[in-house]
Protein backbone atom coordinates (compact mmCIF):
# COMPACT_ATOMS: atom_id res chain seq x y z
CA UNK A 1 0.00 0.00 0.00
CA UNK A 2 1.21 3.51 -0.85
CA UNK A 3 -0.37 5.93 1.61
CA UNK A 4 2.46 8.45 1.80
CA UNK A 5 1.84 12.06 0.68
CA UNK A 6 3.88 12.61 -2.48
CA UNK A 7 4.73 15.34 -4.96
CA UNK A 8 6.62 15.37 -8.27
CA UNK A 9 8.92 18.23 -9.26
CA UNK A 10 8.64 18.30 -13.05
CA UNK A 11 10.05 20.83 -15.51
CA UNK A 12 9.16 22.43 -18.79
CA UNK A 13 12.59 21.28 -19.93
CA UNK A 14 16.14 20.59 -18.80
CA UNK A 15 17.77 23.52 -17.04
CA UNK A 16 14.55 24.90 -15.56
CA UNK A 17 15.94 24.50 -12.03
CA UNK A 18 14.36 21.22 -10.88
CA UNK A 19 17.37 19.97 -8.92
CA UNK A 20 17.97 23.11 -6.85
CA UNK A 21 14.26 23.49 -6.14
CA UNK A 22 13.83 19.82 -5.23
CA UNK A 23 16.78 20.10 -2.85
CA UNK A 24 15.29 23.27 -1.39
CA UNK A 25 11.92 21.62 -0.86
CA UNK A 26 13.45 18.54 0.76
CA UNK A 27 15.65 20.64 3.03
CA UNK A 28 12.76 22.93 3.97
CA UNK A 29 10.53 19.97 4.86
CA UNK A 30 13.29 18.41 6.97
CA UNK A 31 13.85 21.70 8.73
CA UNK A 32 10.20 21.53 9.79
CA UNK A 33 10.72 18.07 11.23
CA UNK A 34 9.35 15.91 8.41
CA UNK A 35 10.86 12.58 7.42
CA UNK A 36 11.35 12.89 3.66
CA UNK A 37 11.96 10.14 1.12
CA UNK A 38 13.51 11.43 -2.09
CA UNK A 39 13.35 9.83 -5.53
CA UNK A 40 14.90 10.72 -8.87
CA UNK A 41 13.27 9.84 -12.18
CA UNK A 42 15.52 8.37 -14.83
CA UNK A 43 18.93 6.67 -14.99
CA UNK A 44 20.77 9.39 -13.08
CA UNK A 45 23.57 8.80 -10.56
CA UNK A 46 24.49 12.34 -9.47
CA UNK A 47 21.19 13.94 -8.44
CA UNK A 48 20.28 10.97 -6.19
CA UNK A 49 23.50 11.54 -4.25
CA UNK A 50 22.56 15.19 -3.73
CA UNK A 51 19.05 14.21 -2.67
CA UNK A 52 20.39 11.57 -0.28
CA UNK A 53 22.44 14.23 1.48
CA UNK A 54 19.47 16.62 1.63
CA UNK A 55 17.00 14.02 2.92
CA UNK A 56 19.34 12.10 5.22
CA UNK A 57 18.09 8.89 3.59
CA UNK A 58 19.09 6.88 0.51
CA UNK A 59 17.50 8.29 -2.65
CA UNK A 60 16.09 5.81 -5.16
CA UNK A 61 15.81 6.02 -8.93
CA UNK A 62 12.42 5.47 -10.55
CA UNK A 63 12.53 4.60 -14.23
CA UNK A 64 9.48 3.24 -15.98
CA UNK A 65 11.37 2.03 -19.03
CA UNK A 66 14.05 0.09 -17.16
CA UNK A 67 11.97 -1.11 -14.20
CA UNK A 68 8.34 -1.43 -15.24
CA UNK A 69 5.25 -0.35 -13.32
CA UNK A 70 5.01 -3.29 -10.92
CA UNK A 71 8.58 -2.83 -9.72
CA UNK A 72 8.24 0.96 -9.35
CA UNK A 73 5.06 0.68 -7.29
CA UNK A 74 6.48 -1.98 -4.97
CA UNK A 75 9.71 -0.06 -4.49
CA UNK A 76 7.87 3.16 -3.58
CA UNK A 77 5.54 1.30 -1.21
CA UNK A 78 8.47 -0.31 0.52
CA UNK A 79 10.74 2.68 1.05
CA UNK A 80 8.00 5.18 1.99
CA UNK A 81 6.49 3.03 4.74
CA UNK A 82 8.13 5.04 7.53
CA UNK A 83 8.21 8.60 6.13
CA UNK A 84 5.95 11.65 6.20
CA UNK A 85 6.25 12.75 2.58
CA UNK A 86 7.93 11.74 -0.67
CA UNK A 87 9.54 14.22 -3.08
CA UNK A 88 10.18 12.95 -6.62
CA UNK A 89 12.53 14.97 -8.81
CA UNK A 90 11.82 14.56 -12.51
CA UNK A 91 14.13 14.27 -15.48
CA UNK A 92 14.35 16.60 -18.51
CA UNK A 93 10.94 18.02 -19.43
CA UNK A 94 7.83 16.52 -17.88
CA UNK A 95 6.88 14.48 -20.95
CA UNK A 96 10.38 13.65 -22.22
CA UNK A 97 11.32 9.98 -22.02
CA UNK A 98 12.36 6.88 -23.93
CA UNK A 99 10.11 7.44 -26.93
CA UNK A 100 8.49 10.18 -28.95
CA UNK A 101 4.94 8.84 -28.95
CA UNK A 102 4.21 7.76 -25.36
CA UNK A 103 4.88 8.50 -21.69
CA UNK A 104 7.37 5.62 -21.49
CA UNK A 105 10.42 6.50 -19.40
CA UNK A 106 9.20 10.01 -18.59
CA UNK A 107 8.52 11.90 -15.37
CA UNK A 108 4.88 12.05 -16.44
CA UNK A 109 4.71 8.24 -16.53
CA UNK A 110 5.90 8.00 -12.91
CA UNK A 111 3.45 10.74 -11.85
CA UNK A 112 0.60 8.89 -13.56
CA UNK A 113 1.47 5.51 -12.05
CA UNK A 114 1.80 6.93 -8.53
CA UNK A 115 -1.18 9.31 -8.91
CA UNK A 116 1.15 12.03 -7.66
CA UNK A 117 0.42 15.74 -8.23
CA UNK A 118 3.05 17.63 -10.22
CA UNK A 119 4.69 20.95 -9.42
CA UNK A 120 5.72 22.28 -12.83
CA UNK A 121 8.95 24.33 -12.80
CA UNK A 122 9.20 26.96 -15.54
CA UNK A 123 12.04 29.34 -16.29
CA UNK A 124 10.01 32.57 -16.60
CA UNK A 125 12.82 34.96 -17.43
CA UNK A 126 11.39 37.39 -20.02
CA UNK A 127 7.94 35.80 -19.82
CA UNK A 128 4.55 37.23 -18.83
CA UNK A 129 1.15 36.00 -20.08
CA UNK A 130 2.91 33.46 -22.25
CA UNK A 131 3.37 31.44 -19.07
CA UNK A 132 -0.36 30.76 -19.12
CA UNK A 133 -0.07 29.31 -22.63
CA UNK A 134 2.82 27.10 -21.58
CA UNK A 135 1.05 25.90 -18.44
CA UNK A 136 -2.19 25.23 -20.30
CA UNK A 137 -0.33 23.04 -22.75
CA UNK A 138 1.36 21.02 -20.00
CA UNK A 139 -1.78 20.81 -17.84
CA UNK A 140 -4.03 19.52 -20.64
CA UNK A 141 -1.56 17.49 -22.69
CA UNK A 142 -2.12 14.18 -20.88
CA UNK A 143 -5.25 13.50 -18.85
CA UNK A 144 -3.48 10.93 -16.62
CA UNK A 145 -1.10 13.60 -15.31
CA UNK A 146 -2.30 16.25 -12.84
CA UNK A 147 -0.34 19.49 -12.81
CA UNK A 148 -1.30 20.86 -9.39
CA UNK A 149 0.89 23.93 -9.06
CA UNK A 150 3.49 26.08 -10.80
CA UNK A 151 6.94 27.16 -9.65
CA UNK A 152 8.16 30.24 -11.51
CA UNK A 153 11.95 30.26 -11.47
CA UNK A 154 14.16 33.24 -12.34
CA UNK A 155 11.50 35.90 -11.79
CA UNK A 156 12.65 39.44 -12.53
CA UNK A 157 11.04 41.04 -9.48
CA UNK A 158 8.36 40.64 -6.84
CA UNK A 159 5.94 42.41 -9.16
CA UNK A 160 6.81 39.95 -11.92
CA UNK A 161 5.80 37.06 -9.67
CA UNK A 162 2.53 38.75 -8.74
CA UNK A 163 1.75 39.34 -12.43
CA UNK A 164 2.42 35.66 -13.25
CA UNK A 165 0.14 34.52 -10.43
CA UNK A 166 -2.62 36.80 -11.71
CA UNK A 167 -2.34 35.60 -15.30
CA UNK A 168 -2.60 31.96 -14.20
CA UNK A 169 -5.58 32.79 -12.02
CA UNK A 170 -7.31 34.70 -14.82
CA UNK A 171 -6.86 31.73 -17.16
CA UNK A 172 -8.19 29.29 -14.52
CA UNK A 173 -4.97 27.34 -14.51
CA UNK A 174 -3.06 25.65 -11.66
CA UNK A 175 -1.89 28.23 -9.11
CA UNK A 176 1.54 29.70 -8.67
CA UNK A 177 2.99 28.16 -5.49
CA UNK A 178 6.47 29.70 -5.71
CA UNK A 179 8.05 32.69 -7.44
CA UNK A 180 11.82 32.46 -7.08
CA UNK A 181 13.82 35.54 -8.14
CA UNK A 182 16.69 35.27 -10.58
CA UNK A 183 19.91 34.59 -8.66
CA UNK A 184 18.18 33.69 -5.39
CA UNK A 185 19.15 30.01 -5.44
CA UNK A 186 22.76 29.24 -4.48
CA UNK A 187 24.70 27.71 -7.32
CA UNK A 188 25.39 23.99 -7.20
CA UNK A 189 28.93 22.89 -8.11
CA UNK A 190 29.59 22.99 -11.85
CA UNK A 191 28.62 19.58 -13.14
CA UNK A 192 29.64 19.56 -16.82
CA UNK A 193 27.16 16.86 -17.69
CA UNK A 194 27.52 15.36 -14.26
CA UNK A 195 31.28 15.37 -13.81
CA UNK A 196 31.19 16.28 -10.14
CA UNK A 197 30.60 13.89 -7.27
CA UNK A 198 28.00 15.02 -4.76
CA UNK A 199 29.18 14.75 -1.18
CA UNK A 200 29.13 16.78 2.00
CA UNK A 201 32.12 18.82 0.82
CA UNK A 202 30.24 20.44 -2.05
CA UNK A 203 26.71 20.24 -0.62
CA UNK A 204 27.37 21.48 2.90
CA UNK A 205 24.81 21.94 5.69
CA UNK A 206 25.16 25.66 5.12
CA UNK A 207 24.31 25.30 1.43
CA UNK A 208 21.31 23.13 2.25
CA UNK A 209 20.16 25.62 4.86
CA UNK A 210 20.39 28.40 2.27
CA UNK A 211 18.40 26.34 -0.25
CA UNK A 212 15.75 25.63 2.39
CA UNK A 213 15.56 29.30 3.35
CA UNK A 214 15.10 30.43 -0.25
CA UNK A 215 12.39 27.86 -0.86
CA UNK A 216 10.51 28.71 2.32
CA UNK A 217 10.71 32.44 1.67
CA UNK A 218 9.47 32.39 -1.91
CA UNK A 219 6.93 29.53 -1.79
CA UNK A 220 3.71 28.64 -0.06
CA UNK A 221 5.10 25.51 1.57
CA UNK A 222 1.88 24.69 3.40
CA UNK A 223 -0.04 24.66 0.12
CA UNK A 224 2.54 22.34 -1.43
CA UNK A 225 2.22 19.91 1.49
CA UNK A 226 -1.56 20.04 1.09
CA UNK A 227 -1.16 19.14 -2.59
CA UNK A 228 1.09 16.22 -1.68
CA UNK A 229 -1.54 14.98 0.77
CA UNK A 230 -4.14 14.99 -1.99
CA UNK A 231 -2.41 12.01 -3.63
CA UNK A 232 -4.78 9.05 -3.19
CA UNK A 233 -4.14 5.79 -1.38
CA UNK A 234 -2.76 3.21 -3.80
CA UNK A 235 -2.97 -0.54 -3.31
CA UNK A 236 0.00 -2.49 -4.62
CA UNK A 237 0.09 -6.22 -5.23
CA UNK A 238 1.80 -7.89 -2.28
CA UNK A 239 5.46 -8.69 -2.83
CA UNK A 240 5.87 -12.28 -1.68
CA UNK A 241 9.48 -12.64 -2.72
CA UNK A 242 11.89 -13.36 0.09
CA UNK A 243 15.60 -12.83 0.42
CA UNK A 244 17.84 -15.87 0.60
CA UNK A 245 20.99 -16.52 2.72
CA UNK A 246 23.47 -16.96 -0.12
CA UNK A 247 26.54 -16.21 2.00
CA UNK A 248 28.42 -14.42 -0.79
CA UNK A 249 31.08 -11.80 0.00
CA UNK A 250 30.92 -9.33 -2.86
CA UNK A 251 33.61 -6.66 -3.10
CA UNK A 252 32.18 -3.35 -4.36
CA UNK A 253 34.48 -0.59 -5.64
CA UNK A 254 33.34 2.53 -3.81
CA UNK A 255 35.23 5.82 -3.85
CA UNK A 256 35.52 9.09 -5.77
CA UNK A 257 36.33 7.19 -8.98
CA UNK A 258 33.66 4.47 -8.69
CA UNK A 259 30.25 5.32 -7.28
CA UNK A 260 27.64 4.79 -10.01
CA UNK A 261 25.33 2.21 -8.45
CA UNK A 262 21.55 2.01 -8.29
CA UNK A 263 20.67 1.98 -4.61
CA UNK A 264 17.94 -0.61 -5.00
CA UNK A 265 20.32 -2.94 -6.86
CA UNK A 266 22.68 -2.84 -3.87
CA UNK A 267 19.72 -3.45 -1.55
CA UNK A 268 18.60 -6.40 -3.65
CA UNK A 269 22.09 -7.91 -3.57
CA UNK A 270 22.08 -7.67 0.23
CA UNK A 271 18.58 -9.14 0.42
CA UNK A 272 19.77 -11.97 -1.80
CA UNK A 273 22.42 -12.87 0.75
CA UNK A 274 25.42 -10.85 -0.43
CA UNK A 275 27.62 -9.19 2.14
CA UNK A 276 28.72 -6.03 0.32
CA UNK A 277 32.35 -5.26 1.11
CA UNK A 278 33.36 -1.77 -0.08
CA UNK A 279 36.92 -1.01 -1.11
CA UNK A 280 38.74 1.85 -2.82
CA UNK A 281 40.80 1.21 -5.96
CA UNK A 282 42.24 4.69 -5.40
CA UNK A 283 43.26 4.53 -1.74
CA UNK A 284 43.45 0.86 -0.68
CA UNK A 285 46.54 -1.20 -1.42
CA UNK A 286 44.74 -4.47 -2.12
CA UNK A 287 41.23 -5.76 -2.41
CA UNK A 288 39.78 -7.12 0.87
CA UNK A 289 40.52 -10.69 1.87
CA UNK A 290 38.00 -13.50 1.50
CA UNK A 291 35.93 -12.12 -1.39
CA UNK A 292 33.94 -14.39 -3.67
CA UNK A 293 33.45 -11.83 -6.46
CA UNK A 294 34.05 -8.20 -7.47
CA UNK A 295 31.58 -5.58 -8.67
CA UNK A 296 33.29 -2.61 -10.35
CA UNK A 297 30.63 0.02 -10.98
CA UNK A 298 30.77 3.18 -13.02
CA UNK A 299 31.99 6.61 -12.07
CA UNK A 300 34.74 8.97 -13.15
CA UNK A 301 37.99 6.96 -13.22
CA UNK A 302 39.29 9.41 -15.84
CA UNK A 303 39.24 12.16 -13.20
CA UNK A 304 41.58 10.09 -11.01
CA UNK A 305 43.44 8.18 -13.71
CA UNK A 306 46.90 9.14 -12.42
CA UNK A 307 46.05 8.04 -8.87
CA UNK A 308 44.59 4.75 -10.09
CA UNK A 309 47.65 4.08 -12.26
CA UNK A 310 50.01 4.91 -9.39
CA UNK A 311 48.37 2.35 -7.10
CA UNK A 312 50.35 -0.60 -8.44
CA UNK A 313 49.57 -2.98 -5.55
CA UNK A 314 45.82 -2.60 -6.10
CA UNK A 315 46.15 -3.14 -9.86
CA UNK A 316 48.18 -6.30 -9.18
CA UNK A 317 45.60 -7.44 -6.64
CA UNK A 318 42.80 -7.09 -9.21
CA UNK A 319 44.84 -8.97 -11.81
CA UNK A 320 45.49 -11.79 -9.34
CA UNK A 321 41.79 -11.95 -8.47
CA UNK A 322 40.90 -12.22 -12.17
CA UNK A 323 43.48 -14.98 -12.64
CA UNK A 324 41.93 -16.93 -9.75
CA UNK A 325 38.79 -17.55 -11.81
CA UNK A 326 36.49 -15.77 -9.39
CA UNK A 327 33.79 -13.59 -11.01
CA UNK A 328 34.33 -9.93 -11.85
CA UNK A 329 31.44 -7.81 -13.12
CA UNK A 330 32.38 -4.35 -14.43
CA UNK A 331 30.17 -1.56 -15.76
CA UNK A 332 31.17 1.75 -17.38
CA UNK A 333 34.12 3.08 -15.41
CA UNK A 334 34.73 -0.46 -14.16
CA UNK A 335 35.34 -1.58 -17.74
CA UNK A 336 37.81 1.29 -18.20
CA UNK A 337 39.68 0.20 -15.07
CA UNK A 338 39.98 -3.40 -16.29
CA UNK A 339 41.50 -2.31 -19.61
CA UNK A 340 45.19 -2.19 -20.46
CA UNK A 341 45.37 1.60 -20.46
CA UNK A 342 43.31 4.78 -20.42
CA UNK A 343 44.05 7.89 -22.45
CA UNK A 344 42.64 11.02 -20.84
CA UNK A 345 41.50 14.17 -22.65
CA UNK A 346 44.93 15.77 -22.20
CA UNK A 347 46.50 12.96 -24.26
CA UNK A 348 48.23 11.29 -21.34
CA UNK A 349 48.13 7.51 -21.14
CA UNK A 350 47.72 5.73 -17.82
CA UNK A 351 48.26 2.01 -17.26
CA UNK A 352 45.24 0.24 -15.77
CA UNK A 353 44.66 -3.33 -14.56
CA UNK A 354 45.37 -5.00 -17.92
CA UNK A 355 42.71 -7.69 -17.47
CA UNK A 356 40.78 -6.72 -20.63
CA UNK A 357 43.10 -6.61 -23.70
CA UNK A 358 41.93 -3.17 -24.83
CA UNK A 359 42.46 0.53 -24.25
CA UNK A 360 40.02 3.39 -23.75
CA UNK A 361 40.23 7.02 -24.83
CA UNK A 362 38.33 9.80 -23.07
CA UNK A 363 36.78 12.41 -25.35
CA UNK A 364 35.48 15.86 -24.58
CA UNK A 365 32.30 15.14 -26.52
CA UNK A 366 29.72 12.73 -25.18
CA UNK A 367 30.15 9.31 -26.80
CA UNK A 368 26.90 7.67 -25.73
CA UNK A 369 23.75 8.65 -23.88
CA UNK A 370 20.96 6.15 -24.40
CA UNK A 371 18.74 3.50 -22.94
CA UNK A 372 19.92 0.02 -23.89
CA UNK A 373 18.16 -3.30 -24.22
CA UNK A 374 20.61 -6.17 -23.71
CA UNK A 375 19.96 -9.76 -24.78
CA UNK A 376 22.45 -12.51 -23.98
CA UNK A 377 23.86 -14.41 -26.94
CA UNK A 378 25.15 -17.11 -24.60
CA UNK A 379 25.07 -17.98 -20.90
CA UNK A 380 26.75 -15.40 -18.69
CA UNK A 381 27.02 -14.14 -15.10
CA UNK A 382 23.47 -12.82 -14.91
CA UNK A 383 21.50 -15.04 -17.23
CA UNK A 384 21.12 -17.71 -19.87
CA UNK A 385 21.23 -17.25 -23.63
CA UNK A 386 18.15 -15.39 -24.86
CA UNK A 387 17.41 -13.61 -21.58
CA UNK A 388 17.39 -9.83 -21.50
CA UNK A 389 17.81 -6.89 -19.11
CA UNK A 390 17.40 -3.16 -19.65
CA UNK A 391 19.80 -0.40 -18.68
CA UNK A 392 21.52 2.68 -20.03
CA UNK A 393 24.82 4.11 -21.28
CA UNK A 394 26.35 7.46 -20.32
CA UNK A 395 29.98 7.97 -21.23
CA UNK A 396 32.63 10.26 -22.64
CA UNK A 397 35.07 7.43 -23.33
CA UNK A 398 35.24 4.71 -25.97
CA UNK A 399 37.29 1.60 -26.65
CA UNK A 400 40.05 2.18 -29.17
CA UNK A 401 39.52 -1.34 -30.53
CA UNK A 402 37.12 -4.21 -29.97
CA UNK A 403 38.82 -6.85 -27.77
CA UNK A 404 36.52 -9.62 -28.98
CA UNK A 405 38.54 -12.45 -30.48
CA UNK A 406 41.73 -11.54 -28.62
CA UNK A 407 43.06 -14.15 -26.18
CA UNK A 408 39.70 -15.89 -25.80
CA UNK A 409 37.58 -12.78 -25.19
CA UNK A 410 34.17 -12.67 -26.87
CA UNK A 411 31.05 -10.50 -27.02
CA UNK A 412 28.04 -12.01 -25.24
CA UNK A 413 25.62 -9.05 -25.53
CA UNK A 414 23.35 -8.15 -28.39
CA UNK A 415 22.65 -4.56 -27.40
CA UNK A 416 20.03 -2.24 -28.90
CA UNK A 417 20.20 1.49 -28.24
CA UNK A 418 16.87 2.42 -29.82
CA UNK A 419 13.87 0.90 -31.54
CA UNK A 420 15.32 1.60 -34.98
CA UNK A 421 19.09 1.09 -34.63
CA UNK A 422 20.52 -2.32 -35.41
CA UNK A 423 21.83 -4.24 -32.37
CA UNK A 424 25.55 -4.03 -31.65
CA UNK A 425 27.79 -6.67 -30.11
CA UNK A 426 28.99 -5.72 -26.65
CA UNK A 427 29.48 -7.29 -23.21
CA UNK A 428 33.08 -8.54 -23.19
CA UNK A 429 33.44 -11.90 -21.51
CA UNK A 430 36.14 -14.42 -20.72
CA UNK A 431 35.61 -17.10 -18.11
CA UNK A 432 33.92 -15.46 -15.12
CA UNK A 433 34.77 -11.89 -16.14
CA UNK A 434 32.09 -9.70 -17.73
CA UNK A 435 32.71 -6.05 -18.65
CA UNK A 436 30.41 -3.63 -20.42
CA UNK A 437 29.72 0.06 -20.89
CA UNK A 438 26.04 -0.63 -20.11
CA UNK A 439 24.72 0.02 -16.61
CA UNK A 440 22.07 -2.69 -16.18
CA UNK A 441 19.20 -2.61 -13.72
CA UNK A 442 19.38 -6.22 -12.53
CA UNK A 443 17.05 -5.69 -9.55
CA UNK A 444 14.05 -5.24 -11.83
CA UNK A 445 14.70 -8.76 -13.18
CA UNK A 446 14.77 -10.99 -10.07
CA UNK A 447 15.70 -14.05 -12.09
CA UNK A 448 18.76 -12.26 -13.52
CA UNK A 449 19.79 -11.00 -10.10
CA UNK A 450 19.46 -14.48 -8.59
CA UNK A 451 21.58 -15.92 -11.38
CA UNK A 452 24.22 -13.24 -10.77
CA UNK A 453 24.35 -13.99 -7.03
CA UNK A 454 24.59 -17.71 -7.77
CA UNK A 455 27.43 -17.05 -10.21
CA UNK A 456 29.30 -15.08 -7.55
CA UNK A 457 29.18 -17.81 -4.94
CA UNK A 458 31.68 -20.56 -4.36
CA UNK A 459 30.53 -24.18 -4.78
CA UNK A 460 28.25 -25.24 -1.96
CA UNK A 461 27.36 -21.68 -0.96
CA UNK A 462 24.82 -20.62 -3.56
CA UNK A 463 21.96 -23.11 -3.71
CA UNK A 464 19.67 -20.78 -1.79
CA UNK A 465 20.54 -17.81 -3.95
CA UNK A 466 19.44 -19.21 -7.26
CA UNK A 467 19.97 -22.34 -9.32
CA UNK A 468 22.77 -22.34 -11.86
CA UNK A 469 20.20 -23.51 -14.40
CA UNK A 470 18.48 -20.10 -14.18
CA UNK A 471 15.52 -21.18 -12.03
CA UNK A 472 13.41 -18.77 -10.00
CA UNK A 473 14.96 -19.50 -6.61
CA UNK A 474 16.37 -16.46 -4.92
CA UNK A 475 13.97 -13.77 -6.20
CA UNK A 476 15.12 -10.77 -4.24
CA UNK A 477 13.44 -7.86 -2.55
CA UNK A 478 14.77 -4.32 -2.86
CA UNK A 479 14.19 -3.13 0.68
CA UNK A 480 15.51 0.08 2.22
CA UNK A 481 18.84 -0.83 3.78
CA UNK A 482 21.87 1.29 4.48
CA UNK A 483 24.94 0.54 2.37
CA UNK A 484 27.80 0.46 4.82
CA UNK A 485 30.88 2.32 3.66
Amino acid sequence: MIDCPRIVIGGTGSGAGKTSLALGLVAALRRRGSRVQAFKVGPDFLDPSYLSIASGRPCYNLDGWMMGRDYVEKLVARVTADVDIAVIEGVMGLFDGAGHDSLEGSTAEIAAWLRAPVLLVADVYGMARSLAAVVKGFATFERKVRVAGIIANRCGSVRHGIMLAETLRASRLPPLVAAVPRGALPALPERRLGLVTADSRNLTPQALDELAGVFEHYSTLGEIVHMARSAPLLYVEADRRAGQPAGVRLGVARDAAFHFYYRDVLDALEDGGCALVPFSPVADKTIPEGLDALYLGGGYPEELAAELAANGPMLASVRDFAASGRPIYAEGGGLMYLCREMETVDGRRHLMAGVLPAATKVHRALQALAYVDVTLKEDSLWGLAGESVRGHEFRHSALTANPSGVDGWRCVYSMSRSRTDSPVEEGFCKGNILASYAHLHLAARPKALARFIASCGRPGKTKAAGRPDGGEAGDCRCGAKTFRK
